[in-house]
């Protein structure tokens, strides 16, 4: 499916980007000799190494229309709940509610993303899936830990695909206005909310000395996440093109996704520690799996379709 030009034209600074980013750690990495410095140019290199995976999944998904899209966002649902699941505590009596949440429930789902069936798409999870998984537990006959099981299993479907299914749902909405197509506004979620995660990095890289949230994530910090927030917001103000927003109301809208991406990584981060672990997966090497790449659009995807839903669509 041939991009519009606005999007073909941050495709390719975004490769232009990495590209000279893969350059410039390939040399720092020559020039490092300590261990912090080779530390931290390492660690540099594999986020940008992530970079490259996600921009490759994410304009393929763009580049395979709808269809394409919606499967490429199940299968990248499915190995964030399989990371979730493997670092969560299950029962034997647990088993046939895994088997509702992976095959049924997550198929689905994405299945009304397909169809566009916007009604049942907001409440089958939150309503229909959350009766069933207690449901199909307290059938396994086992009461320990019940409570506990279930709201570990609910909570896992509603982030890892009920609040991810809210990205390729944006192809669904009708919005005049919008030249560059719904892809735009794909792009501008994960442009912005990526790009805020990069940016708050590097600001608390440069300036960072305040820790924003020292127990659960030592490396965030005061100065880190101003910054990169600001940022986030400014570029998503020069991306308005690809949105039905005007700059002022883009930079508003892209502050908002950043905040949420924020708290998203901040939550996912509180339950890593909970668990003792230190990234979801290892799907990228040296970087994290899945959900260690999508986890600040886990609370901003959601927020971010509904208020193009119910403010500049014409549903």
């Amino acid at each position: 499916m041939p991009f519009p030009p606005a999007v073909t034209r941050l495709f390719l600074a975004i490769v232009i980007v990495l590209v000279i980013a893969s350059i410039i750690g390939r040399l720092l990495a020559l020039r490092a000799t300590s261990e912090p410095g080779k530390a931290t140019v390492g660690n540099l290199n594999d986020r940008v190494k992530s970079w490259w995976v996600m921009t490759a999944v994410f304009f393929a998904a763009l580049a395979s229309g709808r269809g394409g899209s919606v499967l490429i966002f199940a299968f990248m649902s499915f190995l964030a709940l399989r990371e979730y699941i493997t670092v969560t505590p299950t029962r034997v009596a647990d088993h046939r509610t895994l088997f509702a949440m992976f095959f049924i429930v997550l198929p689905y789902q994405y299945w009304l993303v397909y169809t566009s069936w916007y009604g049942m798409f907001a409440i089958m999870v939150p309503v229909y899936a959350f009766i069933l998984i207690p449901v199909l537990s307290v059938i396994g006959g086992d009461p320990k830990e019940f409570l506990e099981r279930s709201a570990r299993n609910q909570w896992g479907l509603l982030v890892c695909v009920y609040f991810i299914s809210h990205i390729p749902m944006l192809l669904n909405l009708r919005v005049p206005e919008l030249a560059q197509g719904n892809a735009g506004l794909i792009l501008f979620l994960v442009v912005v909310s990526q790009g805020s995660d990069v940016l708050q990095y590097c600001w608390g890289k440069l300036t960072g000395r305040h820790p924003i949230a020292p127990t659960v994530s030592p490396k965030k910090t005061v100065e880190g996440f101003a910054g990169g927030v600001l940022s986030a917001s400014a570029l998503g103000a020069l991306m308005h093109d690809l949105t039905p927003f005007g700059p002022l109301r883009a930079g508003g809208i892209a502050f908002v996704i950043t905040l949420m991406g924020f708290f998203g990584g901040l939550v996912m981060s509180a339950i890593k520690r909970d668990r003792g672990i230190k990234d979801w997966g290892a799907m990228i090497e040296g970087h994290g799996g899945m959900m260690d790449r999508i986890d600040s659009l886990c609370f901003s995807a959601p927020v971010y379709f509904h208020i193009i839903r119910y403010w500049f669509s014409a549903e």
